[in-house]
């Protein structure tokens, strides 16, 4: 005996979800403009940048009916915060990233021939755009913010920490291997 595969049902209330059926008809070549201010839920950016939970996001999307399916396609805008890699000062920014992704039917033949996780998918008439929406952020944010591009980092505490290291000069030890190079090259001594 054979288990049916269970259907997945998607919350019509969540702002991210667009019925379909309501919203667009499966003739090819009909499209429909959709605005919305939606809110961030928790998470939407990395570890050290991102939207804040609240901060609306708006999506300004056309949802065009395709022989497989729905195309969105449009930009997706946001202000985001976080912090600056080097000196920890507060980071924001305005962002605005194209959108593009092709939810497909059920039993089409991109269904059929495409993995699970390689194209969305349309799910009881209704698609969601939050996975599209966060990708397309997240790979537009920087893994290490800067506050500016020329930032020095965290300045020292105490100025004369470093007042003993004669200016110019370097620690850096020389393999004794390449030695004779060092001395051929910049005419100087090698430390050992």
């Amino acid at each position: 005996m054979t288990a049916k595969p269970q259907k997945s049902t998607v919350d019509p209330t969540n702002p991210w979800i667009v019925d379909t059926a309501r919203e667009l008809s499966r003739r090819p070549g009909t499209m429909k403009l959709w605005v919305r201010d939606i809110p961030a839920p928790d998470d939407f950016g990395l570890e050290v940048i991102g939207v804040p939970e609240g901060e609306p996001i708006h999506l300004d999307l056309r949802l065009e009916s395709v022989m497989e399916g729905v195309l969105a396609s449009g930009t997706v805008t946001c202000d985001v915060v976080g912090e600056c890699s080097r000196c920890l000062s507060p980071v924001t920014d305005h962002l605005e990233v194209d959108l593009t992704e092709l939810y497909a039917y059920p039993h089409s033949t991109t269904t059929e021939t495409t993995d699970a996780e390689d194209v969305a998918r349309i799910v009881d008439e209704k698609i969601d755009l939050e996975p599209a929406a966060r990708d397309a952020v997240l790979l537009e944010l920087p893994n290490a913010p800067l506050c500016r591009e020329d930032c020095p980092g965290v300045p020292s505490p105490d100025e004369q920490a470093w007042a003993f290291v004669p200016a110019g000069s370097t620690h850096e030890r020389i393999d004794p291997r390449w030695a004779a190079l060092q001395e051929r090259f910049a005419g100087g001594s090698t430390e050992n």
